[in-house]
């Protein structure tokens, strides 16, 4: 073995090595030391379905729907109710944004529950949709009495910053039919325990239930070793501005607490704040809901 000044060539290599992971690691440490948890920004939304009979019209309210979204600036947003066209203005108005979503009679028809999502931030990684029915992948299926076709849009994100992957879920439950309701919470919690691999989840919607129905405890129901959810709301460390009446029917803010708008999110978020969004401009209200935005932070993706 070739030996200079008491070291072996094997021994410097050695120390060399020791040497270069020393300075890979002191380079390295301060960014893990200070890489940021992921924090979504995730807002519920019923559009109200666009229309220029009588007041309200979409012509009138469509920039005051813009500015109430911007006012916010979430970084994904479910919508209910809105229509192809409806969905298309608001595609144009928020160029930061793109979408996902299907029409509940299948393609372009009838209304969407589509899902917005900033698309320099984010980068889907699948998507689906499903009715709320007792056949779910029947297009348009209602099997529980509703007069309207229900159903459920789905996409996993990946967060390009830092890698992680997500869900967002998207629907509307019926209004009239309190079993239809019943059995949408039941399947969708069912459906959502089917995703491989389990990944963090938020599910926004219109739930046409307040937060004292049974539909509230469905969605929220824990089985050992399953996913959960948890209403952010209930969870929030603060919130801007009192709980009131989310659907207020063009009638604005009230003493009623009817909360049927929701953020649900699984245990591996805690939710920092949120608030029920009671934007308006001149007394021109962007929908007949008030939208409820919550502002997330991932504990563990795991």
């Amino acid at each position: 073995m070739y030996i200079r000044d008491g070291l072996s060539v094997r021994a410097v290599s050695v120390i060399a090595l020791g040497i270069c992971a020393m300075i890979l690691w002191a380079v390295l440490l301060p960014a893990i030391a200070s890489a940021e948890p992921l924090r979504l920004r995730v807002m519920s939304f019923n559009l109200k379905y666009a229309s220029e009979r009588g007041t309200n019209k979409w012509s009138d309210r469509r920039h005051v729907l813009k500015n109430a979204i911007l006012s916010e600036e979430p970084d994904l947003f479910g919508t209910q109710e809105g229509l192809y066209s409806q969905i298309k203005d608001i595609d144009d108005d928020l160029p930061e944004y793109d979408w996902i979503g299907l029409g509940r009679a299948g393609g372009s028809k009838d209304e969407f529950m589509a899902i917005f999502y900033k698309r320099e931030r984010f980068e889907p990684m699948g998507y689906d949709h499903f009715w709320l029915s007792d056949t779910p992948n029947v297009i348009g299926s209602r099997t529980w009495g509703n007069n309207n076709r229900r159903m459920v849009t789905w996409v996993r994100f990946r967060d390009k910053a830092t890698g992680v992957e997500f869900y967002h879920w998207n629907t509307h439950f019926d209004h009239e039919v309190q079993t239809a309701r019943e059995k949408s919470a039941d399947l969708l919690v069912s459906e959502l325990r089917k995703t491989k691999p389990v990944r963090p989840v938020v599910v926004t919607g219109d739930f046409n239930a307040s937060q004292t129905n049974i539909v509230h405890k469905k969605m929220l129901a824990r089985n050992e070793g399953q996913i959960y959810l948890l209403d952010a709301w209930d969870e929030a460390e603060t919130h801007d501005g009192k709980q009131v009446a989310t659907g207020h029917g063009w009638r604005g803010l009230s003493n009623n607490t009817r909360r049927i708008d929701w953020v649900l999110m699984s245990p591996q978020f805690r939710c920092k704040r949120a608030e029920v969004v009671t934007y308006q401009e001149n007394g021109q209200y962007p929908s007949d809901h008030f939208p409820v935005v919550c502002d997330l932070e991932l504990l563990h993706s795991e």
